[in-house]
């Protein structure tokens, strides 16, 4: 299990949502690039960075060139989503050296670029965020609904040729209730996808629980509040999983 702790960049800082809504961000203090660093030292083996500027459709310029600034400061790779609504997107990213891009409401809206970028990346580059809420999908910074079910949603982007998606419960994401681990399972085992959990992890015993779902595929845990909150350390998380 890979615990890969996160940056959520708003105006050029480290935040976090409740539930995604954009008028409820905690600041936390420390340069973003510092805090790369740190993650780095605790022996994060991958980077997460959301751009919630973009991704709410403001200006993205502040929060790109901390990405690349970032990514030149860091040894290990950096998975990278928010607001990447085109092909021209992706590939300015990948240019400044992102390793795996997250394509979320992209991949809703036109499955044909989707297949597009998994033949022009490979499917290791690209990965879909599944975000939802009671099931169903959230796009467009997860202020709209796409009449889809996660489920059905995990379907048919491995009909794409995605191998990866991140699912994020929307209800819990920022809430430290506990991750929603009959849904991940349910989404792994439904789809035959590698499963990167997302939201709502407020434990040890969180997760240890998603440990025990790695045989199915769920390889990966992305970490947010719990650690900018001091529930946990990263050597703690790692520790928890060996």
């Amino acid at each position: 299990m890979l615990i890969i702790p996160a940056i959520d960049l708003q105006q050029g800082k480290c935040v976090r949502l409740t539930q995604g809504r954009k008028d409820a961000a905690i600041i936390y203090e420390g340069d973003p690039i510092e805090v790369a660093r740190s993650f780095e030292s605790d022996g994060a083996r991958m980077l997460h960075v959301v751009d919630l500027d973009a991704a709410f459709s403001d200006d993205p310029s502040t929060n790109r060139r901390l990405l690349g600034e970032i990514i030149q400061a860091i040894e290990i790779p950096v998975q990278f989503g928010g607001g990447l609504r085109s092909l021209a997107d992706v590939k300015r990213v990948i240019k400044l050296g992102v390793t795996r891009v997250v394509i979320g409401t992209l991949a809703v809206e036109s499955t044909e670029t989707l297949k597009e970028l998994v033949r022009s990346f490979g499917s290791d580059r690209i990965a879909v965020g599944i975000d939802a809420r009671d099931g169903e999908v959230m796009v467009r910074g997860w202020e709209r609904e796409a009449k889809i079910r996660a489920v059905e949603l995990a379907h048919e982007v491995a009909k794409a040729g995605v191998e990866r998606i991140i699912y994020t419960d929307v209800a819990r994401d920022g809430m430290l209730a506990g991750v929603n681990i009959e849904q991940t399972l349910l989404l792994v085992r439904e789809s035959g996808l590698k499963v990167t959990a997302s939201g709502g992890v407020s434990s040890l015993n969180d997760i240890k629980r998603l440990n025990e779902l790695s045989a199915f595929g769920v390889d990966s845990v992305i970490v947010g509040k719990a650690l900018y909150e001091g529930r946990f350390t990263l050597k703690e998380a790692s520790q928890a999983v060996l």
